[in-house]
């Protein structure tokens, strides 16, 4: 008998991809979960004996029984490789044999080959085709498993899900379409990791590691900003997006990994940490990893590693220490759920693990950064794998203000040990609310406990020592705080009042400057844009109320996009000019409404439409604009334009599609124009099989 005997393989893809949750992937080719058995048939136009069948699966350009990456194996389980795969048969003729075979529970994931021997004396085995493996939170055995099989149904197959933006006091929900289960996405995830340079420079080895979601979650981290390699995105947070798209345009991940790939895997403009976290979202749910998109409001970015945030203020006429820390209203990173036998001590550091693509600060070198674990996090254990320091700093750092004195010495004059790390939030399993996980990275604001642990984190980090605390400030004489009175909208007048109460004995006279900004959401100025000086007489013990407005025609053409508008009140006593008292206020105003809906029958295969409706609500017309419809329902983004929306207007769009998936799924409107930025809308469809 020869290896022509093998007449046909039947890879039974619908039934094995169905078994191994892959069906929505494809179900023309086979997709498998690591330890999980899956079914193949053989077919000889001669007699079959199953106890001479010996089979070779491998995977990688250098395939290798020692590195894992090949395995040869027979019916009796005599051929046992490093890492052995199993293989029982299942049925069987004098023609035809049906065998369940399964890959270990630590099999590199990834594209394998399969060929089989008819015959021991065989030097070639027939080439039977190829197959993917991924990770398995299903597999009590696989480093990724998760026990609750509505979280799996949330973290690997939920292809839509929500990116948390805004600021800690305006917190907006951002729709984003994962289409992890999109056909051509599997091929480009494995790509990213083909391409990335540990491959590059060691493919055995790196094919090998990938076994091991850590090395995979870091592997990924690094691959999605291009910074370092061929990863996918570039980041630009400078607001001239010329040469690419805003990263407030994107609406989800399957635009961008497609794009990357048809320009010859060349970096797609542009990105923000939404975008690399949604993104890379795509790619470890893609791959089988469960994971999540999270935001850390009031996210410190410590440069130094000291686990402070410094602000330098001056005496009069010597100029600042400049700074490269900032506090950002947001930052959004990826949790992934993972076993990590790698980091030891009193904790098992198992469960949620931070994984940050945004390009920041170097992580052995390349910008990328953990998997830290949140265990560890929450109990300050800095000196663990991966970037532990700089994640404890996002959510927990002190902000230290310092005076810089003209002989260029400096004193630590006020620490805020609260206003890092505010509101962490994810979307909750099953539901479009949002959770608050601020509890599982740090001990209440405020506790012994949390004090505590910042101590712990300050220990463990190398070469620093606990700061001394700030000198105790009296408390001031007057309060001051900036509040709206109404719900701020974009495209109309920002109305505000400031609230000011003394504890002085007399009335005072006060000059009340306010100036309002807008700010980047990395926490950098933009632009200075209106500003209002009054003469104010405070009254002993009691509250007054200023009241006073922003016009739209200030702000309007510069809170485009992402920014937010800070407002800063100072008053000052004019009869003592040193006593100087301070409010703050971050405003995100909330964009003017659109509707989607859906319109006809959700059957699978079925022509529906879905419409996009919005009104202008300017004065002025609204000009260069463009709305466009993104879902895992069809491939690719759907966009219409329109040269200009005329005021009190309104413009609808419908978009016929046809879709090809059933169960849950989500549509994404995005509507620009040059007036406003990428104003978003959704809608939830359940599509009912044909097949009922």
């Amino acid at each position: 008998m020869t290896s022509a005997d093998i007449s046909k393989v039947d890879f039974h893809c619908e039934k094995n991809n169905g078994a191994h949750r892959t069906s929505e992937i494809s179900t023309e080719r086979l997709i498998v979960r690591r330890g999980q058995p899956f079914l193949l048939t053989l077919h000889s136009s001669s007699a079959l004996k199953p106890e001479a069948l010996e089979l070779t699966v491998q995977t990688g350009p250098q395939p290798s029984e020692d590195l894992g990456t090949k395995s040869v194996f027979d019916v009796s389980q005599k051929h046992l490789s490093k890492k052995p795969w199993d293989v029982k048969v299942q049925k069987a003729s004098a023609t035809s044999v049906t065998l369940a075979i399964s890959s270990p529970a630590d099999a590199s994931i990834g594209k394998y080959t399969l060929s089989v021997k008819t015959q021991p004396k065989m030097t070639e085995g027939h080439s039977a085709g190829s197959f993917v493996v991924l990770f398995n939170p299903w597999c009590a055995e696989d480093w990724v498993h998760l026990a609750d099989e509505e979280e799996r149904q949330e973290y690997v197959m939920n292809e839509s899900g929500i990116l948390y933006r805004g600021s800690s006091d305006y917190i907006s929900g951002l729709d984003w379409d994962f289409g992890q289960f999109e056909e051509d996405i599997l091929d480009i995830c494995i790509k990213i990791l083909d391409l990335n340079p540990k491959c590059k420079r060691d493919a055995a080895d790196d094919f090998s590691a990938r076994c091991n979601p850590i090395y995979v979650g870091r592997v990924v981290s690094a691959m999605i900003n291009s910074n370092d390699d061929s990863g996918v995105l570039q980041g630009n947070w400078g607001g001239n997006y010329w040469g690419g798209t805003a990263p407030t345009r994107w609406s989800g991940s399957g635009d961008i990994l497609r794009k990357w790939m048809e320009h010859d895997y060349h970096r797609v403009k542009y990105g923000q940490c939404w975008v690399f976290a949604g993104v890379m979202c795509t790619v470890l749910r893609c791959l089988g990893i469960p994971c999540r998109p999270v935001t850390n409001f009031d996210s410190a970015h410590d440069t130094q590693g000291n686990l402070t945030i410094d602000y330098y203020h001056s005496e009069h006429g010597v100029d600042p220490k400049y700074s490269d820390d900032s506090i950002w209203n947001y930052h959004v990173w990826v949790e992934a759920w993972m076993r990590r036998p790698d980091v030891t001590g009193k904790l098992a550091y198992d469960g949620w693990q931070v994984l940050d693509p945004t390009p920041q600060e170097l992580s052995d070198g390349v910008h990328c950064c953990g998997p830290a674990a949140v265990k560890a996090i929450h109990e300050g254990h800095t000196d663990l794998k991966y970037d532990l320091p700089f994640v404890f700093a996002e959510v927990n750092a002190d902000k230290v203000l310092w005076e810089v004195f003209e002989d260029r010495s400096e004193k630590r004059i006020q620490s805020d040990t609260k206003a890092v790390g505010q509101n962490i939030s994810t979307k909750s399993v099953g539901s479009e609310e949002r959770l608050d996980i601020t509890e599982n990275y740090k001990y209440p604001e405020g506790s012994d406990k949390e004090r505590e642990v910042f101590k712990e984190a300050v220990k463990r980090t190398d070469k620093l020592t606990e700061p001394e605390p700030a000198p105790a400030l009296p408390p001031p004489q007057i309060k001051m705080k900036i509040e709206e009175s109404s719900k701020p909208m974009n495209g109309k007048d920002i109305d505000l009042v400031i609230r000011l109460h003394s504890a002085h004995p007399t009335p005072l006279n006060m000059t009340l400057h306010v100036t309002a900004q807008v700010m980047l959401y990395t926490g950098i100025p933009e632009s200075d844009i209106w500003s209002e000086k009054t003469p104010v007489k405070l009254p002993s013990d009691k509250e007054l109320t200023v009241p006073f407005q922003i016009p739209f025609s200030k702000y309007g053409s510069h809170i485009q996009g992402n920014n937010s508008i800070k407002v800063t009140a100072i008053a000052i006593d004019t009869e003592n000019s040193e006593q100087i008292y301070l409010a703050e206020k971050n405003i995100v105003p909330e964009n003017p409404p659109m509707s989607i809906t859906v319109i006809g029958d959700p059957v699978q295969y079925k022509p529906l439409k879905v419409q996009v409706a919005f009104d202008n609500p300017l004065p002025v017309a609204l000009t260069d604009c463009t709305i466009t419809v993104t879902s895992s329902l069809f491939k690719r983004s759907v966009e219409a334009r329109l040269a200009y929306l005329d005021k009190g207007m309104r413009v609808r769009v419908l978009v016929p599609f046809l879709p090809n998936k059933a169960g849950h799924k989500k549509l994404v409107a995005d509507f620009d124009c040059e007036q406003f930025r990428d104003i978003k809308a959704s809608c939830s469809i359940d599509i009912y099989s044909i097949y009922g």
